[in-house]
């Protein structure tokens, strides 16, 4: 008898980074796999990691102090990153031939520096599996039997399957293809899915000055939050500013901490430019640098007492201070504005933004409905799920990414096994 061509040990729904390892390892078994993606090409989101040059993962070698940062998901995830780690991913790279290296904050990236090498990783460890491929198929419905999975719909083709992988992402970033459809399915399928909201997120503030900055990066600051004048939380790391406000590791990772704080009431936020310096250090440092130019107009040194960048902005903040006089014509009181400036530029949050700027939304499949050793629903034994269709948060450094690797290698190992 014929065998049917649109019939498959296992259908892959999503071709991000946790459905390619998914498929590739699937195939690598021997299963005959199809994956499916909606989009004109697998990988958008992954190739706009990092900027363009992908976080692979974090090296943090101690699996306690890695598992703290996914928060409550913690203690469901020790099984599966025991199975596949941040150990296990390093491996998987470099014995693919793609040579890495590790930056600040225990960040890991291809030595080359781009997004696509790693794709190229993963595409050819699909294609050695013999995993078909189709893109710009859109899904448009599970198709079930008698309550058991059976295959999909797309346009007016079916495609069947003994097994499905949902590996379709969040609603970050909807211009490269986030819509949210895995949550739909999920829940039609009678699964707890909790509502998504940007989490990784960049912060909206109402000062002009932080958004004639747009494009400026500033590698180490620390910035402290209120509410109503009360002081909330401190946190430090890279910061940029943007075109809407504020951005860069440092705010990705303090947005939700922020969520919380804007239905308490006024959210104001100090940005502290020398944080490894007291404001005595920093203000004899300035001292300093007034005495060995006293006869230059205090323009012309300002790229010597503050960050790089932040120059032009003492005059819009200080619109009666002259920055054409001269060093040694600057009072005590105008210098301590400085310092106490640098040491605390304000401010006000007005909210975060949406999902088209999230790096990662939160929200998901509740992980008391799935087995985590084997990423398998606990309703339906033919189904496995991954990636941020989780209900699991986690900052950014390349906990996202490690997520995908952890929980698509491992449905890829066992899907199929005693459904």
């Amino acid at each position: 008898m014929k065998e049917n061509p649109n019939t498959f040990d296992v259908i892959v729904v999503g071709g991000g980074p946790s459905g390619m390892m998914a498929a590739g390892f699937a195939a690598k078994r021997g299963l005959k796999v199809l994956l499916l993606e909606k989009n004109a090409r697998l990988g958008d989101k992954l190739m706009a990691t990092g900027g363009g040059r992908c976080n692979i993962t974090n090296a943090e070698e101690d699996r306690e102090t890695l598992l703290r940062n996914y928060g409550e998901a913690k203690d469901f995830l020790y099984s599966a990153f025991a199975q596949f780690g941040v150990k296990e991913t390093i491996h998987f790279f470099e014995d693919h031939d793609l040579p890495l290296k590790i930056e600040d904050k225990k960040r890991v990236f291809p030595k080359s520096g781009r997004a696509t090498d790693v794709f190229q990783v993963l595409e050819k460890f699909m294609n050695k599996g013999g995993v078909v491929v189709k893109s710009d198929q859109r899904v448009l419905k599970i198709l079930t039997n008698e309550n058991k999975i059976i295959g999909v719909l797309v346009g007016k083709e079916k495609f069947y399957a003994d097994s499905l992988i949902l590996a379709t992402g969040g609603l970050s970033r909807p211009e490269l293809g986030a819509s949210g459809e895995g949550f739909r399915w999920l829940e039609s399928l009678g699964h707890k899915v909790k509502k998504p909201s940007p989490d990784i997120v960049p912060l909206a503030v109402s000062e002009n000055w932080a958004k004639e900055l747009s494009g400026i990066s500033l590698p180490l600051m620390k910035i402290t939050f209120f509410v109503n004048g009360l002081k909330k939380f401190s946190k430090k790391g890279s910061l940029l500013f943007t075109h809407f406000g504020i951005s860069g590791p440092l705010i990705l990772n303090s947005a939700k901490l922020v969520k919380p704080l804007l239905k308490e009431g006024a959210v104001t936020a100090q940005i502290d430019t020398y944080p490894d310096k007291n404001i005595g250090e920093l203000e004899k440092e300035i001292i300093k640098t007034f005495d060995e130019n006293k006869n230059k107009t205090l323009k012309n040194i300002l790229t010597e007492i503050v960050p790089n960048g932040l120059a032009k902005i003492l005059k819009t903040l200080f619109s009666n201070f002259d920055i054409e006089k001269k060093v040694h014509s600057v009072t005590k009181i105008e210098r301590r504005e400085i310092v106490e400036l640098l040491k605390a530029l304000p401010v006000t949050v007005t909210g975060l933004m949406g999902f088209d700027r999230a790096v990662v939304s939160d929200g998901g499949l509740e992980l008391t409905e799935i087995d985590m050793k084997t990423m398998r629903s606990k309703l339906h034994p033919n189904l496995y799920v991954t990636g941020d269709l989780l209900n699991i948060t986690r900052p950014s450094g390349g906990f996202s990414l490690q997520l995908c690797w952890t929980t698509g290698a491992i449905a890829g190992k066992n899907v199929g096994n005693s459904n």
